[in-house]
């Protein structure tokens, strides 16, 4: 068999969707099939235990809480698909909070875009420089980052321990505070869901034609518009969730501002990772970093990039924690939120050795993790529990890792 076959090339031209999808499960090439029927069978489990789960109001509630691990995952994605970690990402984005919510505080007064920008400069120059120590030094990201964390830390409580408000400050500008807390139109929410969904269809379809026409291992037809169609219905159900009135003594209709730089995160380093240079060098690198520098890619130049974008997508992550929580305080936990934005990415199904992963899988891990800690605070169940759930459901998706990589090799 040549390199550029596989098991699911195998698969007859009129053998059923049915059985082209059994056969690459089997071959560990499910993609994100086997994820979205553990999260649906999370959304029954809890709907079935308490009917509020699946009103409007939680619902929106339960994407706006998925927003941090969804972010935080994408910006540990970018190490991730190296094979790296950056254990720091936590941490990182409350010191990148941090200094644009004290910089909109009154003493201040800076206006809302820069003092945003002046944060994400920040911790972009944070992933940076763990990138620079790594590479230069020689050193692993792990203990590199683990000592980040720890100085981070340290960093964020003296910063914040110095504004004189006792360790918190709060957000004082409406501008930084509607991140997250103010809405789009019911109308213009279906305009831009209706958008993403032709743009995100269009490139699925001639990503997938591309391969077919180039005789490469791809999916059938069918499969293709099977993807586009579930895209679609699922839209449309989420629009029609965010347009319900899930208010109560006042009118509460449209889709949150933060799914949109979810969105716009998701598209920008989908675009990344798949359409330009840097994205496929990222990739190469993270499947045999020796190949690729034999290939006369230059390897630690793109390393570097990585943990770059790895501390300005924390920087954006960081900003819309702030503006949820209505401030930052000395007392956040990146430790575990690091722990939870490793968990998302490879739940969604991220490899954690490296060369496989999309920014998408982040999106999906995020939501799985929301749903598990939104369904359990709804049942009132302790956090030993909860805690024990997620890790429950990390030994799986680990699992499910490790026989997709068993899978794969054993399909060519």
């Amino acid at each position: 068999m040549s390199s550029t076959e596989s098991t699911t090339d195998e698969v007859p031209p009129k053998a059923g969707l049915a059985k082209e999808l059994v056969k690459r499960l089997r071959a560990g090439d499910g993609g994100l099939l086997p994820i979205l029927i553990g999260l649906v069978a999370l959304v029954v489990v809890f709907q079935l235990k308490d009917n509020v789960f699946l009103s409007a109001g939680n619902l929106t509630n339960l994407f706006i809480q998925a927003t941090i691990f969804i972010l935080l995952a994408m910006a540990e994605m970018w190490v991730l698909l190296l094979g790296e970690i950056d254990l720091s990402v936590g941490y990182s984005a409350g010191l990148g909070g941090a200094v644009a919510v004290v910089l909109l505080d009154p003493q201040f007064h800076w206006p809302w875009f820069l003092a945003m920008a002046l944060a994400l400069v920040v911790t972009t120059l944070i992933g940076a420089l763990w990138g620079f120590i790594t590479i230069r030094l020689g050193l692993p990201s792990f203990i590199v980052t683990l000592a980040g964390l720890l100085g981070l830390e340290g960093a964020l409580i003296y910063f914040l321990d110095h504004q004189g408000t006792g360790g918190s400050v709060s957000v004082q500008n409406r501008e930084f505070y509607n991140l997250v807390n103010a809405n789009l139109s019911p109308l213009f929410t279906w305009i831009f869901v209706i958008a993403s969904v032709a743009v995100f269809s269009f490139f699925i379809f001639r990503k997938d034609q591309l391969r077919r026409s180039s005789g490469l291992d791809a999916v059938s037809l069918g499969v293709t518009v099977l993807k586009i169609v579930i895209l679609a219905l699922a839209s449309v159900v989420v629009t029609l969730i965010f347009n319900t009135n899930r208010g109560t003594f006042t009118t509460l209709r449209g889709m949150p501002y933060a799914i949109l730089v979810d969105f716009a995160m998701l598209a920008a380093g989908s675009f990344v990772l798949t359409r330009t240079r840097p994205g496929r060098y990222i990739y190469a690198i993270g499947g045999n970093s020796e190949a690729a520098r034999r290939a006369g890619i230059n390897v630690n130049r793109f390393r570097l990039l990585a943990f770059t974008l790895t501390g300005f997508t924390a920087g954006v992550a960081g900003l819309l924690y702030a503006s949820r929580l209505g401030g930052v305080s000395s007392g956040i936990d990146g430790g575990n939120l690091v722990l939870l934005a490793v968990a998302s990415a490879v739940i969604g199904g991220t490899s954690l050795f490296g060369g496989r992963g999309r920014m998408v899988y982040a999106v999906i891990g995020g939501l799985v993790i929301a749903t598990i800690y939104n369904g359990m605070a709804l049942l009132n169940l302790p956090a030993a529990e909860q805690y024990g759930a997620t890790a429950l459901v990390l030994l799986v998706a680990v699992a499910l890792d490790s026989i997709a990589r068993r899978g794969s090799a054993v399909g060519r």
